[in-house]
């Protein structure tokens, strides 16, 4: 994707610039944070850790090209990146296998919560994925997680109900944003 500019933030790739990796130790590292995510290895405990994690990210998108991608929201004004924005195939009920669907999502530094940057840097990725003629884009919430819900509705999107089709039958809320005809 290289950078993608909104009216106040910078989506560019994660760096293995000490000041990347200590904020993605720093993000990953929160259990406010990592709760939500149902990842293995998080909430993270070793510094050491960052540089792993951004080695996974690379590797999950290495045969995707620019399109998608795990990277830094840099907010333009100030220089601190406030988080992750993330835009790839959803893996199937086989993990290993991936989904035609595309998924956005965003974790945020607490921090940074409550400034509308998740909704700004989605709608930066979503606009641009539906403008390739991609159907649609899902977000898939854990349950409960009210704060990202209410994100993925400021996007536009329509919360479909239940769904166990993806992450290896874990039960999430999904919603849905179709490109308009």
């Amino acid at each position: 994707m290289g950078i993608l500019a909104t009216e106040r933030l910078v989506l560019r790739d994660w760096t293995v610039d000490p000041a990347d990796l200590a904020r993605i130790f720093d993000i990953y590292s929160r259990p406010e944070v990592a709760r939500w995510l149902n990842a293995p290895g998080l909430p993270m405990t070793d510094p050491a850790q960052a540089a792993e994690r951004l080695a996974a990210w690379r590797q999950r998108h290495a045969n995707h090209g620019d399109r998608y991608g795990t990277w830094a929201i840099e907010v333009r004004d100030t220089g601190v990146v406030a988080g992750t924005v993330l835009l790839k195939p959803l893996p199937g009920r086989d993990e290993g296998v991936l989904t035609e669907d595309i998924e956005v999502g965003w974790h945020l530094h607490p921090d940074e919560w409550g400034h509308g940057y998740a909704t700004e840097a989605a709608r930066a990725v979503v606009t641009r994925e539906l403008a390739t003629g991609t159907p649609r884009v899902w977000a898939v919430v854990a349950p409960g997680n009210t704060a990202s819900a209410a994100v993925a509705r400021r996007l536009g999107m329509v919360h479909v109900g239940r769904r166990t089709d993806w992450y290896g039958g874990e039960e999430v809320d999904a919603f849905v944003l179709h490109a308009e005809a």
